[in-house]
């Protein structure tokens, strides 16, 4: 490829280092449209002829097919993508495609290639998160009235509903469908007409490969086109935070699952058991959801790593910034399909929901808030004489509905029996309308929103 230039072709341990087309032989779609488009724009231009940007449009559809009938012999010698492609092109179609690589670079076609592929798996993304979130707005609203413990610090805090639960990640889905979204937005510049780094004497129409390729517009400085990265570090950025909130769903289904909860059925499709134990149900999906996430965050600070000490603007390190990409996509493409997967499937078991709920005095501050509005107490010292409510029955081994009148009584004397319309779980969720409260009736009113918010988008 460089016999122009150099004497001798590469050692072994160059060519093994440098070669690339394992892992980018992937672009090979995004690089042939990236071809077709700057050939035909070429030939409007008159930079090459009409016949020529036939012939080479021909040439490219026949190696499509030969790629995707598995036909297509790639060559580690070529180095990657681009010049297997355009090698097997000469073949093909002759000095035609001699005529193809005018006006352009391996640097703008690759920052061509590879955005375009990101691009794509964006709006891959952004698709199975809407899945997801439909299939919790469904368990949301099945079990708007379900009563579950709501936890801080993993203790038991106040009781909400199951509903409410799902509904909190369809919020944090939403902020991940709102990232790649704008990520999308930000990345919708095409690269191509940079060339090496400073653009080109050739005139070359930038705006003709930008739409047929369905970019907003051309990107704008040169230099920053060869060398960028963000929309990477953007895609992998927002499948990190994605990645996130699947791994603590994940934790939780863990821990529900366990005896000691009991609060959801993992189905059989979804989970795997032991090799010596056989009563033993484990939940591995969720659990290597869990553990997948590792490898996606792995590759968003493995890409910013190789980014943080480049000049401009472009180097081989760039070379490293695909493989982590790929891994990422695949890895969150196939954990959303796994939690869509698993939350289907999920059966909720609503009374060891409820039996959980009231336990760990969970009512209190129901019992202070109560103390405010009917006794007008300063919620400080309301706090202080419920704190001696809890400690009541901490030592006689009772929930707070179970003390007596009197005994409560005993604590402060502007209690009456009204106490007990707010000490059930049943009362607590009920009351908490506040916009965003978990009270069944907003988890209704939230589900209803959601639904229309993804039918309108």
């Amino acid at each position: 490829m460089w016999g122009g230039r150099f004497a001798s072709g590469p050692d072994a341990i160059m060519e093994e280092i440098n070669a690339s087309i394992d892992f980018d032989r992937k672009l090979y779609i995004q690089d042939i449209e990236g071809s077709k488009a700057h050939a035909a724009m070429l030939a409007t231009r008159g930079i090459i002829s009409s016949d020529d940007a036939s012939q080479i449009a021909s040439g490219l559809d026949t190696i499509l097919s030969e790629i995707e009938r598995g036909e297509f012999e790639f060559s580690r010698a070529l180095e990657d993508i681009h010049m297997n492609v355009e090698s097997r092109l000469r073949e093909l179609v002759g000095d035609a495609a001699g005529r193809l690589h005018t006006a352009r670079s391996r640097n703008d076609q690759v920052a061509l290639d590879f955005r375009m592929w990101v691009r794509e798996q964006a709006k891959a993304m952004c698709t199975s998160i809407e899945r997801l979130m439909n299939v919790l707005l469904e368990k949301a609203e099945t079990h708007a009235d379900s009563i579950m413990p709501g936890f801080t610090h993993l203790q038991s805090a106040q009781p909400v509903t199951f509903g409410h639960h799902c509904l909190a990640y369809v919020e944090m889905l939403a902020r991940d469908r709102s990232r790649f979204a704008d990520a999308l937005e930000r990345m919708n510049e095409c690269p191509l007409g940079a060339a090496a780094l400073a653009g080109t004497g050739f005139d070359i129409d930038r705006h003709q490969t930008s739409g047929s390729l369905g970019f907003r517009e051309p990107t704008r400085n040169s230099l920053d086109t060869v060398s960028d990265r963000d929309f990477a570090l953007e895609f992998l950025s927002a499948a990190s935070i994605c990645g996130t909130h699947l791994s603590r769903l994940a934790e939780e289904i863990v821990i529900w699952s366990t005896p000691q909860f009991g609060f959801v059925t993992m189905s059989d499709r979804f989970s795997t058991g032991s090799s010596i134990m056989p009563q033993k149900k484990n939940p591995d999906a969720a659990e290597l959801v869990r553990g997948k996430i590792g490898r996606v965050n792995g590759s968003l600070v493995g890409l910013l790593t190789v980014m943080k000490g480049l000049p401009l603007t472009y180097s081989k390190d760039m070379q490293e910034d695909k493989e982590g990409v790929f891994d990422a996509a695949e890895t969150l493409e196939l954990c959303l399909a796994a939690m869509i997967g698993m939350i289907g499937d999920m059966r909720v078991n609503t009374q060891n929901m409820k039996a959980a709920a009231g336990s760990g005095f969970s009512t209190a501050t129901d019992l202070a808030d109560w103390l405010v509005r009917e006794a007008g107490l300063p919620f400080r010292d309301a706090h202080h004489v419920t704190g001696r409510a809890v400690a009541l029955a901490e030592s006689e081994g009772k929930q707070l509905h179970q003390l007596p009148l009197d005994a409560l009584q005993s604590i402060h004397g502007s209690i009456t029996k009204g106490i007990y319309d707010v000490l059930s779980v049943d009362a607590s969720v009920a009351s908490r309308t506040s916009f965003g409260g978990t009270a069944p009736q907003n988890v209704r009113s939230q589900v209803n929103y959601w639904k229309d918010r993804l039918a309108a988008e």
